[in-house]
Formats: C-alpha cells, structure tokens, sequence
C-alpha cells in the first residue's frame, strides 16, 4: 500500500474543474467463516499499511490518465502519460512525459490532479483510512481470485472533501484493502448530481499498489465525465527511473 490508504482524488478535481467549464476478476462471493471483529479488522489494517508505508522507500511508475467528457455543449477528451516517482514519506514528484487532447481539460484538470495528489501527501493524518477519520462496519466476507476478503462500510467522520463513503475489499492475509467502491464524502460542486469511483490495488512482490481507478460523474447539464488512471509497471530501481525522458515536472 502506498503510503497510508487515501481516498483517490480523482473525482472531486474533475467535478471542480470541468463541469461548470464544458458545462477485477470475477468475485466468488460464497462466504468463509469470519471469526475477528471489526475493531480487530481495522486494528490490523492501519498497522500493516504503516508497516508497509515504512518499508517502501522508493518506487517509480508511468500512469496513463484519460479523461473523456459527453454532453452539453460539447464532447472532449484528454489523455496524459505520467512518471511517478515516490522516494520517502510525503515525497511525491511527476514528469508529465506526453498528453495530447483538450488544452483546458490537460491544464484544468488531469495536471491539477497531481498538485492534489501532492497536497494529500502533506495532510495524510486528515486523509487516512483509519478510526480518527472513518466509522467501520463488518457486512460479511468473499472470496475473489482465491484470496479471501472482508467487506466492510465505511463512513467519514467529518465531511472532508478527500474523504468517502462506501465499500472496502481488506485481504485476511494481508490486511490490505484491495478495492475500493465509494462516493466523496462532500460533494465536491454545484454541478455534480452523482459519483462513483471503483479503485483497484494489486500485489506487486510484498506490497499492495494502485492497480487502476474508473470515476464517473454526472453532472447537472446532463453530460457525463469519465476518468481512467492506469497506473502502470512499478519500478522500485533508482537507476532506471533517471533514464526516462521528460517534459515537464511537477515537484511538490
């Protein structure tokens, strides 16, 4: 897991930003036996996320972020390619490596998604999925592509905009979340009716990273906003990071 579990961002930059402007695998959710309370769930959880956000010192990766827009007045779309690079604790930087499409969806939104991202990295004991920040509730268990899960709600505490409502996916073994189905805690605009925002983690070695996110916002005008984060091969090498090109930088 990256640093202590947040919320993506994605969606409420998007919601801020664009619309008043443009105006897994199969899941086997047959039970298994669950025997630990939630309070000893979330107890596991937030010590395995701050013992993993402690070994991993560095990493590199190339997101690819897309943003398609249908509706009033017009359609448009965006893609960028993105090198992250994660050396430290609260130390996040991008090298935008390529983006082509809509000039104000590129500035407004997909590079204000890294200042945010950043940002986030500065306030993480606001952000974090832990009891401070979140009520939890055990709903039952599933298991998916073998590896058995916990379901639990979870409900902000106070509403923050990088806070969410909705469902976590936590592997038994790890104590990983590894997907997550929510909405924001505070809608982010005016302009918003609804969102929904699908997270997905993978393992990589011993560490639980973004696989992937899909938000989807409707908005009042009656268009719709679709982002797509890839996020890429994980590279945990100092020395093949400082090979790839870039473009510009973003630095916290």
């Amino acid at each position: 897991m990256s640093r202590r579990l947040r919320f993506p961002v994605s969606i409420a930059v998007i919601l801020t930003f664009i619309a008043p402007r443009i105006a897994c695998g199969q899941a086997d959710h047959t039970s298994f036996p669950v025997s630990i309370t939630t309070a000893q769930i979330v107890q596991q959880l937030v010590a395995h996320n701050l013992d993993r956000a402690q070994r991993l010192t560095y990493y590199t990766s190339v997101r690819h972020y897309h943003l398609e827009y249908r509706g009033f007045p017009h359609p448009a779309e965006a893609s960028m390619d993105v090198q992250a690079i994660c050396d430290g604790p609260s130390s996040k930087t991008f090298r935008v490596l390529s983006e082509s499409g809509s000039p104000l969806m590129i500035s407004r939104v997909l590079k204000r998604l890294l200042t945010s991202e950043q940002e986030g990295e500065h306030n993480q004991q606001q952000t974090a999925l832990t009891p401070a920040n979140y009520l939890f509730t055990l709903t039952g268990s599933a298991i998916e592509n073998g590896r058995q899960l916990y379901v639990l709600k979870v409900e902000p505490k106070v509403l923050r905009k990088l806070l969410y409502r909705g469902t976590i996916w936590v592997d038994a073994e790890d104590y990983a979340v590894i997907r997550i189905e929510a909405e924001p805690a505070q809608n982010p605009s005016f302009w918003v009716k609804n969102i929904e925002i699908h997270h997905v983690y993978s393992k990589i070695g011993e560490f639980w990273l973004p696989e992937s996110d899909r938000s989807e916002t409707k908005v009042r005008l009656g268009g719709t906003a679709i982002l797509t984060i890839n996020y890429g091969t994980y590279n945990f090498s100092r020395a093949a990071s400082m090979a790839t090109p870039l473009s510009e930088e973003c630095s916290r």
